[in-house]
């Protein structure tokens, strides 16, 4: 199945709130982008944001250059209905990742939970990495979560790669320079637990 054709399939057969990563806010995410103190005029894009509640936390919080990326179009759908007349104030993008075209050096922060553990292929990672480091500005913030190395082997039907902080961080290499890590035990809607590891770097 192509990688589009699934996750269409997903939120198309699924109500938003009842997929394993769904969180009714994003606290750690809005935390952590909050601690790298940019303003509220700061470019930020959230990378498979689809149908996360990011967004609109983050437009509570005052932040006003928000894009949203995602391959989903049903995803991206599910957030504008949820957010309304406030979604005209957000940037949407339907796009794969590992081949899009962005603006070059224009985004302060880069936000991704839960996209670049499905990166199976060595070449998508390779791709990815290009992609942040053409977008994000000098002194960027990239801060990107997957599952760590107590986490799931798959998910949503898909294989995944798990990793540690270090092997993280590794897949960027030293031009990201590393400012923290987190884990996070995320609790399921379905009331399991999944372990997360976050890594917040500087471009």
């Amino acid at each position: 199945m192509q990688t589009k054709t699934h996750w269409e399939d997903v939120y198309t057969t699924k109500p938003a709130d009842e997929v394993s990563w769904f969180q009714e806010h994003s606290v750690l995410s809005l935390e952590i982008i909050k601690r790298t103190g940019v303003n509220k005029n700061g470019r930020i894009i959230d990378i498979g944001g689809g149908a996360s509640t990011l967004v609109d936390d983050l437009s509570a919080e005052g932040f006003r250059n928000i894009t949203v990326l995602d391959i989903s179009a049903v995803a991206l759908q599910v957030a504008q209905e949820r957010l309304g007349k406030r979604a005209a104030r957000v940037t949407w993008r339907e796009a794969d990742i590992t081949n899009v075209i962005l603006p070059e050096k224009h985004f302060d922060v880069w936000h991704d939970r839960a996209v670049f553990h499905f990166l199976t292929q060595p070449a998508d990672r390779e791709r990815y990495v290009a992609a942040v480091r053409s977008a994000i500005k000098s002194g960027g913030h990239v801060i990107v979560a997957t599952f760590g190395p107590h986490g799931p082997l798959r998910c949503s039907g898909l294989d995944i790669v798990r990793y540690s902080p270090d092997e993280l961080h590794q897949e960027f290499g030293d031009a990201f320079r590393l400012v923290e890590h987190i884990e996070e035990v995320h609790q399921t809607p379905f009331g399991t637990e999944q372990q997360f590891i976050y890594c917040y770097c500087r471009y």
